[in-house]
């Protein structure tokens, strides 16, 4: 999926603002860290050559600094790990709020936009990934410190030495550029291919049924697991890259560190420079030379960056806006849709809908299967935004009202609920408010659900994951979800149909109970279901074909044949 790079651009500049104090501390940490590097080998070479010239007096001194110099060197590295691990941690998780945030807020079709596997891998892992962006930026800062203070000062001590490791350092970057060229390329390949088998796993695994009956197990392994040759070769390649970038180094170095090491014998010799000042050289050729710090934190950074790029696929889809209407006018819930059209991929599949639904009554809505009826639901509470047109309630358009007003006078119940709430009656709550008790165990009775609630070890109080639900009893919570929460409007897409005849004509009359104070529109495959509606809406290739009592469209044959077989679609 394509995307703009200042998107990854933006989203890294602000996880970076946004952690810029565990930033920090990183970087004085590493920078003190890489000063008491940086003076371990000036301390050495002193007490070498007070050693030499035998002045012990003054290189017990210098020694118990070496061993002060090397305590506070091994205590700084912990804390470095330390406050690196709090600011990774930190960075990643506000990155996975500021995520998940944009995916909720974008509504339903976040989800048509990436596979939820995928989505999955890109909240969890390159989350994580990109996370670390911000304190390895400030730890490469830091650890540029080291080389180019140990190239300072070997200058300090015999300039010749110093310019032996400057001719090395033009290979030395080219190397590096090279090596994070070719690392962020083949690590985006490899995410790629890491959020591909994600996807078709999460396919496969809501799917397992189907799987299990086809007998298809081989098959679909194989469908699944075919990203796995290239995430295999990027994988593969990754790993050539960075022994390739170990081995030029093993070679280069060496070769720049001993060619050090020969110009300060020469200088030895020549009575230029000292014993403990050639070890000092040496061990400063050392640090000036040492990339191998800088190779994982640049490693680290491009990491982040190919994961931010995946994250910011993701923060590029529009969200929906909401209004500043806090309060609609009195009604029962009149639904206008005015010029609506909608589209999924290429298809319209709904086409300029000019539907006017009295207030206070029960709507059915039918139609074959990829009518535009689900559609239709989740323009009339808003789970979807129209290409073009207005859906407006009592009058006001939808996009006008705030985000609380909005789902307060609107309530849903689906095919498949999901039981969110932790516990049965927490199920039943969860919604924009908690409508307390009386108002949850009224709702279940309604759905016909407070019955089988009742017995369950701990009745309301039972945990989802406790209580082994069918579909049908799921359904019927799902149901009171709906019911304890619908303001003036009141949608069921496709919601009783895994109620059994008798337990769907008492939860219908609990939905005709309630009109006259709402609205009521219900997605029906059942004749029975359209027959006890107020009103048929009868979809037909994304248009509306009729708007009339069931038993008016009854006696047409077309309308007949809609519920041939009692067809049931997803539509």
């Amino acid at each position: 999926m394509s995307q703009s790079p200042p998107v990854a651009g933006r989203f890294l500049r602000e996880t970076v603002r946004h952690s810029a104090a565990p930033a920090t501390a990183v970087l004085v940490v590493s920078v003190l860290l890489a000063a008491t590097e940086l003076a371990l080998p000036a301390v050495f070479g002193r007490t070498l050559d007070l050693l030499v010239t035998g002045r012990h007096t003054q290189a017990g001194v210098w020694l118990a600094l070496c061993a002060g110099l090397t305590a506070a060197t091994v205590a700084l590295g912990a804390l470095d790990g330390v406050v690196t691990a709090v600011g990774g941690a930190r960075a990643t998780a506000r990155i996975r709020r500021r995520v998940l945030g944009h995916l909720l807020d974008s509504g339903p079709r976040a989800g048509e936009r990436f596979a939820h596997g995928d989505l999955v891998a890109r909240l969890v892992g390159n989350a994580a990934q990109a996370g670390t962006v911000p304190v390895a930026l400030a730890a490469l800062l830091a650890a540029a410190v080291t080389p180019l203070g140990g190239l300072v000062a070997l200058a300090l001590i015999d300039v010749w030495t110093a310019l032996v490791v400057l001719a090395g350092m033009p290979v030395l970057a080219l190397f590096l550029k090279v090596f994070a060229h070719a690392f962020g390329d083949s690590g985006t390949r490899y995410l790629r291919a890491q959020g591909e088998i994600a996807g078709r796993l999460t396919e496969a695994l809501r799917g397992i049924r189907t799987i299990a009956a086809a007998g298809t197990y081989e098959r679909d392994a194989a469908r699944v697991l075919a990203p796995l040759a290239e995430m295999s070769r990027q994988g593969h390649r990754l790993w050539r890259i960075l022994g390739r970038s170990n081995a030029q180094n093993a070679v280069l170095l060496p070769l720049v560190q001993i060619a050090v090491l020969a110009v300060a014998g020469l200088r030895v010799t020549a009575g230029e420079l000292s014993v403990g000042g050639l070890l000092t050289a040496w061990r400063y050729a050392v640090l000036a030379t040492g990339t191998g710090a800088l190779v994982g934190h640049v490693s680290a950074l491009v990491r982040g960056r190919s994961a931010a790029t995946r994250l910011g696929e993701v923060l590029d889809g529009p969200v929906t806006a909401y209004g500043p209407i806090a309060q609609l006018p009195p009604g029962n819930g009149a639904l206008e849709f005015l010029g609506v059209t909608s589209r999924r991929a290429d298809r319209e599949v709904l086409s300029g809908i000019d539907l006017r639904l009295p207030g206070g009554t029960a709507v059915a809505v039918v139609g074959r299967s990829g009518s535009g009826k689900s559609t239709l639901a989740a323009l009339a509470g808003r789970l979807v935004d129209p290409d073009t047109g207005t859906v407006l309630l009592d009058g006001v358009p939808l996009a006008s009202l705030s985000r609380e007003a909005l789902r307060r006078e609107t309530g849903y119940a689906f095919e498949r609920p999901a039981l969110l709430g932790g516990t049965i009656g927490g199920t039943i709550a969860f919604g924009a408010y908690d409508p307390g008790e009386a108002a949850i165990v009224e709702a279940a009775r309604a759905a016909c659900a407070d019955g089988f609630v009742r017995r369950l070890p701990n009745g309301y109080d039972t945990a989802c994951a406790d209580a082994p639900l069918s579909g049908g009893e799921a359904q019927r919570l799902g149901l009171a979800r709906a019911f304890a929460h619908a303001g003036r409007l009141l949608v069921l897409d496709d919601a009783t149909s895994s109620l059994d005849a008798v337990t769907e004509l008492k939860v219908s009359r609990a939905l005709l109970y309630g009109t006259g104070t709402r609205t009521c529109l219900i997605v029906a495959h059942r004749a029975s279901t359209a027959a006890r509606a107020d009103l048929v809406v009868w979809l037909e290739d994304g248009a509306v074909r009729a708007v009339a009592p069931h038993a008016r469209l009854w006696r047409l044959a077309p309308y007949r044949a809609v519920f041939a077989g009692e067809a049931v679609d997803a539509a």
